[in-house]
């Protein structure tokens, strides 16, 4: 399961009874993203609440995408953004409070730490697979990477 159907909108129930209309708990889910983030909800919402939301839009649903929101880049840059958390030397727990604080989004701090977990392995993994490739730039590219998730 990826990390980003394990985030979730924090006062999930109020901001249901602001807008009144029910959607999804999880950030990123269909629903969710056509009711909250796109139109209708958003003039209902209290102005921080309101401008947080935007903020989420205007950093992850930006695409120029056909099927967007629906594409998979706002998953994708979500990823960015929590490795480049990572990378500033943020632990698990740190990224869930950030993640809160900027976009009122929450993750469990067991979920993010398996995913920071995942991400190391996969970059082992890919650079184990360069070097028997025989590609030395890439393999340094994942070594790199790898490291500055590690420090």
């Amino acid at each position: 399961m990826a990390i980003t159907d394990k985030i979730y909108v924090k006062n999930h129930r109020q901001l249901v009874s602001q807008i009144e209309r029910s959607f999804p708990k999880g950030a990123f889910s269909g629903a969710t993203m056509d009711i909250l983030y796109q139109g209708e909800g958003l003039e209902k919402l209290d102005e921080a609440t309101r401008d947080r939301v935007l903020d989420f839009a205007e950093d992850f649903l930006d695409c120029d995408c056909e099927a967007s929101p629906h594409c998979g880049c706002p998953e994708r840059k979500f990823v960015r953004y929590l490795l480049e958390l990572r990378e500033q030397g943020l632990g698990q727990q740190a990224i869930v409070d950030v993640m809160s604080d900027e976009y009122m989004l929450y993750a469990y701090p067991g979920d993010m730490l398996s995913f920071l977990d995942d991400s190391v392995r996969t970059l082992e993994a890919a650079e184990r697979l360069a070097e028997v490739d025989g590609d030395p730039a890439a393999a340094d590219r994942m070594r790199a990477l790898r490291e500055a998730l590690v420090r």
